[in-house]
């Protein structure tokens, strides 16, 4: 797992804007290198109720990416339980057993990126 808290990254001009006085400028939250090769598979929109969490598990060959948009959760990858605040984002490689708990007082909105590596691997739900 790494981790990509929001405050730790600075606003820059977009790379085609003038850098003096540019009309957008962005936040780098995860660059080409920190991804496994492979095809997009899913960009979803998620919404985590108070209070909910989702089920363990795991993904046989897709590494998952996921940007807490609105609230506060805690994120448990293997052995490690890290907090997760508005703007964070988080890298699950594959194999690593994952589960996100809303521990804030409203619900938890974010975005789950995947990249498959397209070996024909499945998620595996943890009982």
């Amino acid at each position: 797992m790494r981790i990509v808290p929001y405050a730790s990254r600075s606003f820059e001009p977009a790379g085609h804007e003038n850098p003096l006085s540019p009309g957008v400028v962005k936040k780098v939250l995860i660059e080409k290198n920190a991804l496994q090769p492979g095809r997009l598979q899913m960009v979803n929109w998620a919404s985590l109720g108070v209070g909910k969490s989702f089920a363990r598990h795991y993904h046989e060959d897709m590494q998952e990416i996921f940007v807490l948009v609105q609230g506060e959760a805690t994120i448990n990858v293997d052995q490690e339980t890290v907090t997760l605040h508005r703007g964070d984002t988080v890298v699950i490689d594959p194999g690593e057993i994952h589960q996100m708990q809303n521990t804030g007082s409203e619900t938890v909105e974010y975005l789950a990126i995947g990249v498959s590596s397209e070996t024909g691997g499945k998620t595996v739900v943890m009982e």
